[in-house]
């Protein structure tokens, strides 16, 4: 799949603040806008990202009408989603071609997931990142918001990792793509299926059992996603409970899943619902090395 890669930023380029999903703490807006502005970006919010409407910022008509308006704004280079929370799927179908028609970097994760999906599914990259209560309340020499910055404005990172005793050494290079277990999983079979084969899939989730995380699993194994992949980068899962009743903690009940392929595998890597949160570059090639001494992560685009 050739891949388009939405233009770099430069000083005076502005970004666009939405809330496709859940409402947002305002504080955490005005605190992202300052340090965006702190980095020489102009910054707008949207219409509805401050609203109410249920659980969500807005309904779909006034979410979905938000991000069009930030898409097909010239002066607009990248859409900063407020935050995740349930909502983000409700805006697939209706922003298909507007995403095809205007790409730009659109920042996320947690359910965001489901954007960069849509974003995958029309040859777009994007970037599963921070956002706004990431931006307000972690210190400003976080490495996740200055690899952030760095992406933006053209600057691509390489990423050297500690390793882990679970991991599988070996080098896998391919189209990376991830995010949320649960959210991804929820678009199976439909046009966002993001789980293609010769991919390198980074996965992490919140609040999900064990026993959920590895049926999810098994639904890509007994399909042949598992097998098809060129290697798995396993985050961060938090807020919840080991049950060793399943036969091993949660990574453990992962490796299981994948000994009998040969792609390289590496876990605890610092993406998810964690300050620690490393930027993704979704649909970008990358070379994916697991070693004794490091996981190294390179992103092939200029």
């Amino acid at each position: 799949m050739m891949m388009y890669r939405p233009q770099f930023l430069c000083p005076g380029d502005s970004v666009s603040i939405v809330s496709p999903a859940s409402i947002i703490n305002p504080d955490y807006v005005k605190g992202a806008t300052g340090v965006l502005e702190s980095w020489s970006l102009g910054v707008t919010v949207s219409s509805h990202c401050l609203d109410h409407s249920g659980l969500y910022s807005g309904t779909i008509d006034e979410r979905m009408n938000d991000f069009r308006h930030a898409l097909y704004d010239p002066a607009v280079k990248a859409v900063l989603c407020s935050r995740g929370g349930y909502g983000a799927v409700h805006l697939l179908d209706g922003l298909t071609d507007d995403i095809a028609r205007n790409p730009k970097w659109i920042i996320g994760f947690s359910d965001i997931s489901a954007l960069h999906a849509l974003c995958v599914s029309r040859g777009v990259m994007s970037l599963h990142a921070p956002m706004c209560k990431h931006l307000t309340t972690e210190p400003a020499d976080n490495r996740c918001t200055h690899y952030l910055r760095q992406i933006l404005f053209g600057e691509i990172p390489e990423y050297k990792e500690n390793p882990h005793p679970l991991n599988r050494c070996g080098e896998g290079r391919g189209m990376l793509v991830g995010g949320n277990m649960a959210v991804l999983c929820g678009l199976i079979s439909t046009p966002y299926d993001i789980f293609l084969p010769g991919t390198v899939l980074f996965i992490e989730d919140i609040a999900e059992p064990p026993y959920k995380i590895e049926r999810m699993l098994y639904n890509l194994k007994l399909s042949g996603r598992l097998a098809s992949l060129s290697g798995l980068i396993v985050g961060r899962f938090t807020e919840y409970t080991e049950n060793e009743g399943l036969g091993g903690t949660l990574y453990e009940l992962i490796r299981k899943m994948v000994d009998e392929y040969d792609y390289p595998v590496c876990f605890d890597f610092p993406v998810g619902h964690v300050s620690d949160n490393l930027p993704m570059i979704e649909g970008a090639d990358v070379v994916f090395s697991v070693g004794e001494r490091s996981v190294d992560l390179s992103f092939c685009i200029k």
